[in-house]
């Protein structure tokens, strides 16, 4: 089924944004990053673990990109927004709050944990794992991946995304408003149209699974999780958002020419987007 093997990506993906070695000043120039322009990008890293009792091991992993050449805070603000009381963006400020984060994880499986250690009757591991991912800055627009695994016990693990664009020439994040005019309706209908665009995967006796087969909505919210490369927008669903979770996490493309008269003129300059 498609959510173990999106499970077994996530997994691999976080377990390279955690343990890879701390780049110092990466450039977002390089060819792995898929960006234009030099841009400076350091990052932080925390792996650790801890038993407690004799069935149960406990993983924290996480890793935050710093960008030491972005000075507002706003825009600071607004790429560490998973925690609102971040003062120091610099380095060995973010190194230090990881330091915090875990140790407060640790505290609270001990605490959690209590009412199951007499129970459990085999070994388990449970884990929390965030990662962000830079994945591209192209044209002055900086697109991060916010990637989060967990497991406390029960049927299986959770994952999710989130997708945001940062406005590196206006220093603010990017809302759909920002792209295109198109009105509520009219993308949730090109979403439905488009929903099986991008395969969702197989089921266990190898037959093939359309994504619109496990939909739990009737109508597809224009989320503002998403982003775009030179050919269309991408809206990302995380498992159980809008389908079910052997689904996994849905991607759905809308192409530029579908949001053709639409578009924001600026936008669509930076882009260089032919219509």
């Amino acid at each position: 089924m498609k959510n173990t093997v999106s499970i077994l990506a996530l997994a691999a993906f976080l377990a390279v944004t955690s343990c890879k070695k701390t780049d110092n000043q990466i450039t977002a120039s390089s060819a792995e990053a898929g960006t234009e322009e030099k841009f400076a990008v350091d990052s932080v890293k925390i792996n650790d673990s801890i038993r407690i009792g004799d069935s149960l091991a406990v993983r924290y992993a996480s890793r935050m990109l710093v960008f030491p050449g972005v000075k507002d805070k706003a825009l600071l603000d607004s790429i560490y927004f998973q925690d609102k009381k971040i003062q120091d963006f610099s380095k060995t400020g973010l190194q230090a709050l990881l330091e915090k984060n875990k140790n407060e994880y640790f505290n609270e499986m001990r605490k959690d944990s209590k009412d199951y250690l007499s129970d459990m009757t085999f070994a388990q591991q449970w884990y929390s794992d965030m990662g962000m991912n830079l994945k591209s800055n192209t044209n002055g627009y900086l697109h991060i991946e916010y990637a989060w695994g967990s497991y406390a016990g029960g049927a299986h693990d959770n994952y999710g995304f989130s997708e945001r664009i940062f406005d590196l020439k206006n220093k603010r994040k990017v809302e759909l408003k920002d792209i295109t005019s198109l009105s509520k309706t009219k993308l949730e209908a090109l979403l439905m149209k488009n929903i099986n665009t991008i395969r969702s995967g197989t089921t266990d006796n190898g037959d093939d699974v359309k994504n619109s087969e496990m939909l739990l909505v009737d109508v597809i919210p224009a989320t503002d999780n998403f982003y775009f490369d030179d050919k269309n927008m991408y809206f990302h669903y995380s498992p159980y958002e809008i389908a079910a979770f052997a689904a996994g996490d849905l991607v759905i493309p809308v192409s530029w020419q579908e949001l053709k008269g639409s578009l924001n003129p600026e936008f669509k300059e930076r882009m260089s987007i032919q219509q």
